[in-house]
């Protein structure tokens, strides 16, 4: 199953996991320390507290904050300053390297070729993937459809 990165409905993501994984309601209850009623809630919700998250991650053993990684990854603008020239910002903050891409992200890329939804070019521009990672994507997956 591909998920849309673009619209994320986290309590529906969580609601699968749950079913995939078949954890039992009270297992739930007793974990959050809730009603069922809440956990219903919970799934219905579009976004989650953080704390919520991380405690979903942990009974779900999903990196559920994954999910908005992609998101980042497929959705952001590139920033002005990544576009000059990459340099250092005064931050303390941990720096992270933009370009991990899943399987999720792979498959959902190479659909998007393989359907006709989308060229390489269209790809390449849009999601600034590298040229040469999308072609030894396409190689190494063997689903060359277009071509540029």
């Amino acid at each position: 199953m591909t998920y849309n990165f673009k619209d994320i409905h986290i309590g529906e993501m969580i609601l699968t996991c749950v079913k995939d994984r078949e954890i039992d309601m009270t297992r739930l209850c007793t974990f959050f320390k809730c009603s069922i009623d809440k956990i219903e809630q919970m799934y219905e919700c579009k976004t989650l507290e953080s704390d919520l998250l991380l405690k979903w991650s942990k009974l779900l053993e999903y990196d559920l904050f994954r999910i908005y990684s992609q998101h980042l990854i497929m959705y952001s603008p590139p920033t002005a300053r990544a576009q000059v020239g990459n340099e250092k910002t005064g931050s303390s903050l941990p720096q992270f390297r933009k370009s991990l891409y899943t399987k999720e992200i792979i498959e959902f890329v190479l659909e998007l070729l393989n359907n006709g939804t989308k060229t390489k070019n269209q790809i390449i521009e849009e999601y600034r993937i590298p040229k040469t990672t999308l072609y030894k994507w396409v190689h190494k997956y063997h689903t060359t459809k277009n071509t540029i």
